[in-house]
């Protein structure tokens, strides 16, 4: 990677991974796009660029202008929302792929797109899902997902696109906001922690989902895309995560941190039939040899930097 177009870069990933990547690979040499702009540092630290990424032409104009050998297309609308506005998710989260990939294949790029642990069904063995298994998922969302994997496949095996992906799990940040994901909760809970000592979960209690902090997934995207690609079997849709909680385990964990901190529970029946249909521990075991994977934290480690990392921004009530 040398010069890198970023789509929906300032989005919950890409916000992060554009300051990251131009760390390493220098400010002039990451492309920041999004549907608008803002003052965020993604946006104001290196080149931006407005892109409607339902628009092939104003993406194809975009990467030539800067050269780019590698797409790494984040855009995209999350499960819950999706679910809302599905035919919308449709023409945005496929049409956008098809663009980026159409684009990375006229560049002849290296590409990258996340998939997601929504592209599993309810059909889908629950524990230490395999990185080989039966894929029918319920939702808008999840079959976005399945087809999106499935279409990177194809511009790897048709047209031979370095075509590169991860399935994500739960990806928490204190940086971005949430949003619109069923996996969320997981987020809202250290803000509503530190800012008001309590927390009303929409996830009910016993409904265990894979999760990862934000530092883990940024290098699981650098370490996957700098990886040897003849080493690689399955490309598009690695298994990646680093741990599994129900709201009950990641509750006992910020008490640890906050005495006194409350979870309550008010079941949001959508997202919570959402997260049935999910594995409960996904197997890593595919990223962990083809290409190294690994994490650094676990859910007590990610606990104390994120309540670290919120507290100097927030006003801390201690819980009553």
């Amino acid at each position: 990677m040398k010069r890198i177009l970023i789509t929906g870069a300032l989005g919950q990933i890409g916000s992060e991974l554009t300051l990251k990547l131009r760390e390493i690979y220098g400010a002039d040499n990451v492309i920041a796009t999004d549907i608008k702009k803002n003052d965020s540092e993604a946006a104001q630290s290196g080149p931006f660029e407005v892109l409607d990424v339902t628009d092939l032409n104003r993406m194809g104009e975009v990467a030539q202008k800067y050269k780019v050998d590698t797409v790494m297309h984040l855009a995209a609308l999350l499960s819950a929302t999706a679910e809302a506005r599905p035919l919308f998710a449709w023409n945005l989260n496929m049409g956008g792929l098809l663009n980026a990939l159409e684009t990375a294949k006229e560049m002849k790029a290296q590409f990258f797109t996340p998939s997601s642990i929504g592209a599993f069904g309810p059909t889908t063995p629950k524990d230490d899902t395999p990185q080989d298994t039966i894929m029918r998922p319920t939702t808008m969302y999840g079959v976005n997902k399945v087809a999106g994997e499935l279409l990177a496949d194809y511009y790897f095996q048709k047209f031979g696109v370095d075509t590169r992906g991860l399935r994500f799990p739960g990806l928490i940040s204190y940086v971005t906001p949430p949003g619109g994901g069923t996996t969320d909760y997981a987020v809202e809970i250290y803000y509503e922690a530190v800012k008001n000592g309590r927390y009303t979960s929409y996830i009910d209690k016993g409904t265990y989902m894979d999760m990862m902090y934000m530092p883990d997934a940024l290098q699981a995207i650098v370490d996957l895309m700098e990886a040897d690609s003849t080493k690689l079997i399955h490309r598009n849709s690695f298994n990646v995560s680093a741990m599994s909680f129900d709201p009950e385990e990641i509750a006992a964990s910020i008490a640890k941190y906050i005495p006194g901190f409350k979870i309550s529970y008010q079941v949001d029946p959508v997202r919570q039939k959402i997260a049935e249909s999910w594995p409960n521990s996904i197997d890593s075991t595919a990223a962990k040899e083809e290409w190294g994977f690994k994490f650094d934290y676990d859910l007590d480690k990610m606990t104390m930097d994120m309540i670290e990392k919120l507290r100097p921004n927030m006003q801390m009530r201690i819980p009553g």
